[in-house]
């Protein structure tokens, strides 16, 4: 069993054929999705938790649960309405993750970063007031870290007292900023981009991550992994993602699935429940 831990379900590349893409993903093996509930912004975040609950239930699809969150790069538009929203959607019964939230300066054109510090705290008091887990998102500018060493700086002040933990999603920091997250219960998830030629440094960090700290995901539609590079990418394509991490860590396909499959439901244990 395989669960996808990051896939951004709700996006319109999969308007036209979504259902065949979950039965893929259920052919592959992948039981379970985490939908990615930030949309185009705050006005269409909504949008994955209603997937999760259009396809409950439905035959030969995976479980469907979803996030709710503002990406960093849509905190322009994070006022007391979208917050409202937000805090609302926390109670819908397939949400099981605030996120994915954070903090990103790799584009120019994103929010300045008063404005993104000051969303992901008061997102982050919305998920502990919900107890619910946080998805990150963090990208640094090329040839910086000051994005993940103020994320993680952050989290230290205004999260880890929670003892939620949560996810650093499709991981791209330095082993430091992975070892400061696990020391405060976050697992560190692996996407398709582990896969590509360049990326040993990111193969290096995964493979000193504990057994017990690890995720997969796709990040789909993006970073469709090798053998897929450069296509669409999709939950069935999780898959990929095993190998390459018991190459990195001189272990097996099968030991990553189950590894995985036992944090992810560990960190979310409303999973384990029938929705």
């Amino acid at each position: 069993m395989l669960i996808d831990s990051h896939a951004h379900l709700d996006s319109t590349r999969y308007d036209d054929d979504r259902l065949a893409v979950l039965q893929r993903a259920t052919a592959a093996g992948v039981d379970t999705i985490l939908s990615i509930g930030i949309g185009e912004g705050p006005d269409t975040m909504h949008r994955a938790a209603e997937i999760a609950s259009e396809f409950a239930g439905l035959p030969d699809v995976p479980r469907i649960f979803a996030s709710v969150g503002i990406h960093p790069s849509e905190t322009t538009f994070a006022d007391q309405a979208a917050l409202d929203k937000l805090a609302d959607l926390t109670r819908h019964p397939h949400v099981i993750a605030v996120g994915e939230i954070g903090l990103d300066d790799y584009h120019a054109d994103n929010p300045p970063q008063d404005v993104q510090h000051r969303a992901f705290i008061q997102q982050m008091e919305i998920a502990r007031a919900a107890k619910l887990p946080i998805l990150i998102h963090c990208r640094a500018k090329e040839g910086t870290t000051t994005a993940w060493d103020d994320t993680l700086s952050l989290l230290e002040t205004h999260w880890r007292d929670t003892g939620l933990g949560g996810v650093l999603h499709c991981f791209g920091g330095e082993w430091q900023h992975a070892q400061r997250g696990i020391d405060m219960g976050f697992c560190i998830s692996f996407a398709g981009n582990v896969t590509f030629p360049k990326a040993q440094p990111l193969r290096d960090v995964a493979a000193r991550v504990p057994a017990d700290s690890l995720l997969i995901e796709t990040d789909c539609p993006f970073l469709a992994p090798i053998p897929h590079r450069g296509k669409r990418n999709e939950p069935a394509f999780v898959a990929h993602v095993p190998q390459t991490l018991a190459d990195a860590r001189n272990t097996t396909p099968e030991e990553i699935a189950v590894s995985t499959t036992n944090n992810f439901l560990r960190l979310f244990p409303a999973v384990q429940h029938p929705l």
